[in-house]
C-alpha cells in the first residue's frame, strides 16, 4: 500500500515572542476518517514553534544554529475535516542552550485542537 500527503502552511505574522501560521485543510493532510491526520497537525505545531526560536531567520540546508528539537509533548483535543487550523508559538523559556515552546493548535471558532511543548537546542 502506498500513502501520499501534502501539507501546506503559511506564516502569517512573525514577533520576538510570538509566530502564528495558517494550515488549510486539504485532501493530502486527512486521515481515513476524513479529519486532520494527527501527523499533519504535530508537524505545523513543531515547525511553527521552530520558526519562533529562528527568530526571523530564513532555516537552510545544514545551518548552524538550526533549532533542533529535543523533545515535544502534545494533547490533541479535538479535530475538525475543513477550514484552517491556526497555531500560535509562544516562548516558555527563552534560553541560550535550550528554548521552550508551547504552540496552541485551534480549528473553528478558536476551538482548542492541540496543545504542543516543544524543546529545541541550537545544532552545531
Amino acid at each position: 500500500m502506498q500513502y501520499v500527503g501534502h501539507i501546506e502552511f503559511a506564516i502569517t505574522s512573525r514577533a520576538p515572542e510570538q509566530v502564528t501560521a495558517e494550515m488549510p485543510i486539504q485532501a493530502g493532510i486527512l486521515n481515513p476518517f476524513g479529519t486532520v491526520h494527527a501527523g499533519a497537525t504535530l508537524w505545523f505545531a513543531d515547525v511553527t514553534a521552530t520558526h519562533l526560536v529562528l527568530e526571523g531567520r530564513d532555516p537552510t540546508a545544514g545551518m548552524v544554529g538550526f533549532p533542533l528539537a529535543i523533545n515535544l509533548s502534545a494533547n490533541l483535543a479535538g479535530n475538525q475535516a475543513d477550514g484552517v487550523f491556526t497555531a500560535v508559538a509562544r516562548y516558555v523559556k527563552r534560553g541560550r542552550s535550550v528554548s521552550i515552546v508551547r504552540t496552541t493548535v485551534t480549528g473553528h471558532g478558536e476551538r482548542l485542537i492541540a496543545d504542543v511543548t516543544t524543546s529545541h537546542v541550537a545544532s552545531k
